[in-house]
This record gives structure tokens, C-alpha cells and sequence, in this order.
């Protein structure tokens, strides 16, 4: 069984409360948890002391016995001192799937067909028009 130090949302709804628990990886996020270790109000001001609380003891013994913070949570057990937390770096977050890889290249190669055949018409002569003169002379006759 793998423990997580996690957030149980609560409140009502656009008014969020998250509880910072331990609870079975497997166990949904508002279901079942073992321990209740401190509380996150998203609503209080960044500066006040009443926006995250965290019992350290029952943090540190949880650490101790092998339970992993999330990644929010791990900024806040940083804050508190408990951890150091670094920014994950990811260079392959930003980078585009397979299918719009594929998209992508399609689409330039129907711009530069399209664009192609925009300079073949350019620089082909003119078609000769045929000239309306007969048509005037059945016309006069």
C-alpha cells in the first residue's frame, strides 16, 4: 500500500477547502484517508497565517514511515521546512504530440504545393484568347 500526502477538497462550490491528508494512493480523492495532518484555504490572503496549517510532528512521522506529498503538498511541507521541493523540469511539456507533428507537416507540404502552383501560373505565358473577329464578320455578312 502506497501513502500519499495529499489534498481532500471540501467546501461548497467557488468557495474551495482542502484538507492535507494521508490517504492510500488508490483511495479516491475526497474518499477515504487514514490521517488528517493540516488544512489549505485557497481563499485567505497569501500572507496570512491562517491560509495553510500543518501539524510538523504528524508530518514528519508520516515522511518517516515512507508517505509521498504530491506535488502542492510539497511545496508546502517546503515552506514549513519539512522537505526541499525544486520546480520539476519537464523540456517535453511544451513539445507537440505525434498526431499534431503529423498535422503539421501535411500542412506545409499542401502550403508549399499551393504556393508552387501559384508561381507556375505566374510565370506560365498567357493563353491566347481566340480573337472575336470571325464572329464580327458573320456579324456584317
Amino acid at each position: 500500500m502506497s501513502l500519499k500526502l495529499r489534498l481532500a477538497r471540501g467546501g461548497s462550490a467557488h468557495r474551495p477547502y482542502y484538507r492535507i491528508v494521508v490517504a492510500d494512493s488508490r483511495s479516491p480523492r475526497d474518499g477515504r484517508f487514514i490521517d488528517r495532518i493540516g488544512c489549505y484555504d485557497p481563499l485567505q490572503p497569501k500572507d496570512s497565517e491562517k491560509r495553510v496549517v500543518i501539524e510538523v510532528e504528524k508530518a514528519k512521522e508520516w515522511l518517516s514511515k515512507g508517505a509521498r506529498p504530491t506535488d502542492r503538498v510539497a511545496r508546502f511541507l517546503s515552506e514549513a521546512g519539512l522537505m526541499k521541493w525544486e520546480h520539476g523540469n519537464n523540456p517535453q511539456r511544451a513539445e507537440p504530440g505525434q498526431k499534431a507533428k503529423e498535422r503539421a507537416a501535411e500542412r506545409t507540404t499542401r502550403e508549399e504545393a499551393r504556393r508552387a502552383a501559384e508561381e507556375e501560373a505566374r510565370n506560365a505565358p498567357p493563353a491566347e484568347e481566340p480573337s472575336e473577329a470571325p464572329a464580327e464578320a458573320a456579324a456584317d455578312a
